[in-house]
């Protein structure tokens, strides 16, 4: 029997103006079924609000609540249509804020579909003004709802097959400028680095079709470069094309003509949106292609701690969406990323079973249920010189991108994806050999240097370049003795 089922049906379908855990969206006693979505909210309620009423406002305004008693709910099985906070704890250090939790009945949500997803979780109730700020933090999305979605439609087992690249990470650059080459001198940064030891080239986020570089023209002198470079090396290689547009139709000419000549994969920008991604991904799935997503725009609403969405949910959502790649941070580089936060980005692009760990800001075992891997790429601000931290952190399948670490080599664009590419193979086979590569890795790389002229010059131009900055967005809880054992 659940707290509206306790009182007066009368009282609580009077006209007029009550207290949302009045109304039955706070229940402590209510237990989630596996089929219900749950969130975890970090609410920080205004001064002098109840936390428990802010967490059942929060599930009221997520779900079928509005700011006033209306009859139309008894036209409903309202029991099962509303929102269930039914825990609400102190967030560790931070005595203003709260973790609400909160269930939601799969009913309640549109299969195969972010959009609508998103539009109940995050719609209004980041505006409501008895909370100072908002946060959703994770969400557990019950294996009943996670097959409805198609995920990634290549994903990391097949992306390999297809790549005939095995047992090491994938190595990339961005193209540096981002903006102002022309269609040609930008094929040739492509064409020096594919030929110097990278796997693949990509677009930066802003580059799609501006007055200095038709798309069209880049996309020609892109695949150039891509068949030139896999002639000289044998080795098969790509690029990202950036598809990304005004429109869908746009969006779907320029892939369709990627596809036309020969390309591999191609990229889209988070900032088209859920329902365009989702576009794209559909269209990946037809035509055999990898679909890269740049996270272009997230931190706008993922870096801080007390408002927004945080990158783990966005993960998930685009792992549902159906993108094989996604930016997911790189530790030492020189954008946000905490190393135990960042760990769970990881974990939930190449999961298939995740269980809870707080320390890695991870609130719930989440179910993949065999739906495809994501490859997450860790880019932004590496060199060579950080390679067995980066080896360490990341393991095998993730994309390493080094941008100006490759076209800011003191020699070119080719000695600096050869540098890479040296100092890539020379830290896996120590890695392979057994050897500590954490605290020997400063010395493998010193090794190889001497019988590789670009590395030991990168090595020396970026030795001393490190972005130690503390973090904003840690975990709040701290691993115990016997998880960090």
């Amino acid at each position: 029997m659940n707290a509206i089922d306790k009182r007066d049906r009368r009282d609580r379908y009077a006209a007029g103006v009550m207290k949302y855990q009045d109304m039955g969206y706070w229940q402590p006693d209510y237990v989630p079924k596996d089929t219900d979505v749950i969130a975890v909210f970090r609410i920080t309620p205004q001064d002098g609000v109840d936390p428990i009423e802010a967490a059942a406002a929060v599930a009221g305004e997520s779900s079928t609540a509005t700011w006033t008693v209306v009859w139309t709910d008894r036209l409903t099985a309202c029991d099962k249509y509303r929102a269930k906070a039914h825990r609400v704890e102190p967030v560790p250090g931070s005595p203003e804020s709260w973790f609400a939790y909160i269930a939601y009945d799969i009913d309640l949500f549109e299969p195969g579909s972010i959009a609508n997803l998103t539009a109940s979780i995050i719609g209004n109730v980041f505006g409501f003004k008895p909370l100072k700020a908002l946060r959703l933090e994770d969400m557990r999305l019950p294996v009943a709802y996670v097959k409805t979605f198609d995920g990634p439609p290549t994903g990391i087992v097949v992306e390999r097959e297809r790549l005939d690249k095995f047992g090491r990470p994938l190595l990339g650059a961005t193209v540096k400028p981002k903006l102002g080459l022309s269609g040609r001198n930008y094929g040739r940064v492509v064409y020096e680095a594919l030929k110097g030891g990278l796997d693949f080239t990509k677009d930066d986020e802003n580059i799609n079709s501006q007055p200095f570089m038709h798309w069209r023209d880049r996309f020609l002198y892109c695949m150039e470069a891509v068949n030139r470079a896999q002639a000289v090396t044998g080795e098969i290689k790509g690029t990202y094309l950036n598809v990304t547009a005004a429109t869908m139709e746009d969006m779907y000419e320029r892939a369709e003509f990627a596809k036309s000549i020969g390309s591999c994969i191609v990229m889209i920008d988070l900032v088209i949106g859920y329902t365009a991604i989702q576009s794209m991904s559909k269209w990946a799935r037809r035509n055999d292609m990898v679909l890269h997503l740049h996270r272009a725009g997230h931190s706008t609403y993922t870096r801080q701690k007390s408002h927004g969405v945080s990158f783990r949910v966005i993960a998930k959502w685009m792992r549902l969406a159906g993108v094989d790649h996604i930016h997911a941070g790189t530790v030492v580089g020189k954008l946000e990323g905490d190393p135990a936060t960042t760990k769970g980005y990881y974990d939930i692009c190449r999961e298939d079973f995740l269980p809870q760990r707080l320390e890695n800001g991870i609130f719930f075992d989440q179910s993949f249920a065999s739906l495809r891997k994501t490859m997450p790429v860790a880019s932004g601000g590496i060199h060579a010189g950080q390679m067995h931290q980066l080896l360490d952190l990341f393991g095998d399948d993730v994309v390493l991108q080094f941008g100006g670490g490759t076209i800011g080599h003191p020699m070119g664009i080719q000695a600096g994806a050869t540098a890479n590419r040296v100092a890539l193979e020379a830290m896996v086979l120590a890695r392979n050999e057994g050897r500590d590569i954490v605290n020997e890795g400063p010395d493998i790389l010193a090794a190889a240097s001497r019988h590789c002229t670009p590395l030991r010059q990168a090595l020396d131009v970026w030795k001393d370049v490190t972005f130690n900055y503390t973090s904003t967005d840690a975990p709040d809880f701290v691993p115990t003795a016997s998880v960090a054992g």
